[in-house]
């Protein structure tokens, strides 16, 4: 006689007769609840977007990340448990370091985002683990390589990346994403993939979009090098708002 679910979802560790995993499974429920957070890969570059939740007027809109930079070229958005989402950061910073202090090189986003799954992965009961439990966290990663090649990628609790041409995580994911599968094009410049960011954003967020409630950043090749990542001003958002 097989144990019924809510005993099998107690362990981190312990499959379920059906082959799941129920912790994780939850972990990735949670991302549902977090703020939305919208990517775009384009030919130029790539662009990440993420809404800010001011739940009282007396917060510092500015104290608020949700984009963070990773290296000169990585930028990473982050949904879920904004806490755990640093414990992840703070790793791909120490290996993106690392890796050029090592190799004299930038390190992919792709390959950032490997390390950063590797440790997602390593959470258990008994054991010195990072975490007793999956990370609530979902993560897209957006970069351009030394090669030139601009790259987005999503990583989930489960520690399963993939590469997107357009990914939404978050609150509002479901609607976002069904919008960006029928307006994203491969051919579409950087400013249309900014764009189409704050579009998505504008629908699916409950409040009316602002640059105070909105982040956004880039990352724009460069044909000398590759590119680098920051994130826009108010000013710079305000100008973009204003013509959508």
């Amino acid at each position: 006689m097989f144990q019924s679910r809510s005993e099998y979802d107690r362990g981190v560790n312990v499959f379920s007769p059906e082959g799941r995993i129920f912790q994780v499974e939850y972990a990735i429920e949670a991302i549902k609840l977090g703020s939305t957070a919208v990517g775009v890969q384009t030919k130029e570059g790539v662009c990440l977007a993420v809404e800010r939740r001011i739940t009282s007027p007396l917060m510092i809109p500015s104290s608020i990340e949700k984009i963070v930079e990773i290296d000169d070229h990585i930028g990473c958005a982050m949904s879920g448990l904004i806490a755990d989402s640093r414990i992840l950061i703070d790793h791909a910073r120490v290996e993106a370091q690392s890796h050029w202090f090592t190799f004299n090189e930038k390190m992919t986003v792709e390959s950032v985002t490997q390390s950063v799954s590797n440790l997602a992965l390593s959470f258990g009961e008994y054991d010195r683990k990072a975490m007793s439990r999956p990370f609530g966290v979902a993560i897209l990663m957006a970069g351009v390589d030394e090669s030139g090649e601009s790259v987005l990628l999503h990583m989930d609790p489960s520690g399963t990346y993939l590469k997107y041409g357009a990914k939404a995580i978050g609150a509002g994911s479901e609607g976002a994403q069904a919008t960006l599968e029928e307006q994203y094009h491969k051919s579409m410049t950087l400013d249309d993939g900014m764009k189409l960011c704050l579009n998505v954003l504008k629908q699916v967020m409950e409040e009316k979009i602002s640059s105070t409630n909105i982040e956004v950043g880039i990352c724009r090749k460069d044909q000398e090098k590759p590119g680098k990542f920051h994130l826009l001003g108010k000013d710079s958002i305000d100008t973009l708002l204003s013509s959508l």
